[in-house]
């Protein structure tokens, strides 16, 4: 059909020509109320962007020299963070002379990844920038096991006798 007909019959019924695909060959049209098709593109791209998940960037700072206990607690919460679905961006800071041992900080940030292995995976390789170290893990769409520190806390919580019951039982004497 000719371009100029289209037109005719677009206009005969009071809607427009859109143009569907304009690098076929020939072009291909349909007749339709241009104004709703834009709010319909409109509302389509709302809710696209609605659905679009965000990644939020969060830091869990470290130092070269950690002891175990505090290594676990920032292991936690960066198990924490992952789950909620943020990013995380582990940093190492040198002080001083530690900047030397940069190997103990790559140690730490592959213990780190390891330990995170089931839930996240790593986006970014450990780098060094001047004084720090750092990497980036991104949380699984499905992980691939459970936490390894907030199991391993929730455990330690099972197993505590609750105060008021350890309140009532009585020594016996005999």
């Amino acid at each position: 059909m000719l371009t100029e007909d289209a037109l005719a019959r677009a206009r005969g019924g009071g809607l427009d020509l859109i143009e569907v695909s304009p690098t076929a060959q020939p072009p291909v049209c349909k007749i339709g109320d241009y104004g709703r098709l834009k709010y319909e593109q409109s509302k389509k791209d709302k809710d696209a962007r609605k659905k679009q998940k965000s990644f939020e960037l969060k830091e869990v700072k470290l130092r070269p020299k950690i002891e175990t206990h505090d290594y676990e607690t920032k292991a936690r919460m960066a198990e924490r963070l992952l789950l909620d679905g943020s990013k995380i961006k582990v940093t190492i800071m040198f002080r001083g002379r530690e900047i030397t041992y940069t190997a103990f900080g790559r140690r730490l940030l592959d213990r780190m990844a390891a330990d995170m292995a089931p839930i996240a995976t790593v986006e970014r390789d450990p780098k060094l920038e001047g004084k720090n170290m750092f990497m980036i893990l991104a949380p699984r769409s499905a992980p691939t096991g459970p936490p390894k520190f907030l199991s391993m806390h929730e455990k330690e919580r099972d197993h505590k006798v609750p105060e008021t019951e350890a309140k009532t039982k009585e020594p016996t004497s005999a």
